[in-house]
């Protein structure tokens, strides 16, 4: 007769795999001895491996009392539905590892080819990684939105960046997360984006497309609460007679709130 360690020992496995398949009802609990000690025979050890032999073939412990109990035909039954099984666990593990491999690869994750091009060009200009995250988002939101435009977007946006204006925009704005709201670098951001806006209206582009209004105030909202010196930007070109961000709209005269600006960097540079 053997106790529970030598039991273990036998079969390969420790003293707490015997115990858990106790618990779980693979292996009987044998008779005790005088002294309270549980004392096993060959049977117990014969059993334990195979429960073991199971276990290591992948065979999940809630099926291997199925097949201890089985007979030849239904053994060999169970263990073709085991492997059908675990083949498809695979399959979703090997999907799970590639979704992975693209999270580890970040911006491509979410974003096409075009756009993560354009982010590494506005790298190479010196755009800090803090503000390529807020443009990188922004443009998830666009990609899933406009899926079949983006190339062509994205595509213009380089043709942006060989304009002079559009160069010296992204530095100031690469810094002006840092700037004092009374930083007089705030009205020369004002006076690009302005000339910018001009030259898209005159040209007959608006911005971001075809986007719906819902779309469009929720990328216009991310801009404006990405800094406050933002939102400074934005109420100096509405004192100047423009709308939004995202789609660029020129508001009549008669529309405009009346009085003066009360902005004292509002005003154009003579």
């Amino acid at each position: 007769m053997l106790t529970i360690s030598r039991l273990a020992a036998y079969a390969g496995v420790t003293v707490r795999a015997v115990r858990h398949y106790h618990r779980i009802g693979l292996l009987p609990e044998p008779e005790r001895d005088q002294s309270g000690y549980r004392v096993y025979d060959a049977f117990a050890v014969a059993r334990l491996i195979r429960i073991r032999t199971l276990a290591d073939a992948g065979v999940p412990l809630a099926r291997v009392q199925e097949l201890l109990d089985a007979g030849p035909e239904e053994f060999a039954r169970d263990v073709k539905e085991i492997d059908k099984s675990l083949r498809a666990e695979i399959r979703r593990l090997q999907d799970t590892r590639e979704r992975l491999a693209r999270l580890a690869a970040g911006e491509h994750l979410a974003l096409p080819p075009s756009v993560v091009g354009y982010l590494d060009r506005l790298r190479g200009i010196g755009v800090a990684e803090r503000y390529i995250e807020l443009e990188r988002d922004s443009w998830i939101v666009i990609a899933a939105q406009v899926p079949h435009l983006i190339d062509s977007i994205i595509a213009r946006k380089h043709e942006d960046l060989d304009d002079p204006d559009m160069v010296r925009l992204y530095r100031l704005v690469n810094d002006a997360l840092d700037w004092p709201a009374d930083d007089p670098r705030i009205v020369e951001i004002a006076d690009i984006v302005e000339r910018m806006m001009i030259r898209a209206v005159e040209s007959g582009e608006t911005g971001a497309g075809n986007g719906d209004d819902p779309f469009v105030d929720l990328l216009d909202a991310t801009m404006i609460e990405s800094s406050p010196n933002a939102q400074r930007v934005i109420r100096i070109l509405e004192e100047r007679g423009w709308r939004g961000w995202t789609r660029i709209e020129r508001v009549p005269a008669d529309r405009l709130n009346p009085g003066t600006s009360t902005d004292p960097g509002a005003a154009r540079p003579e």
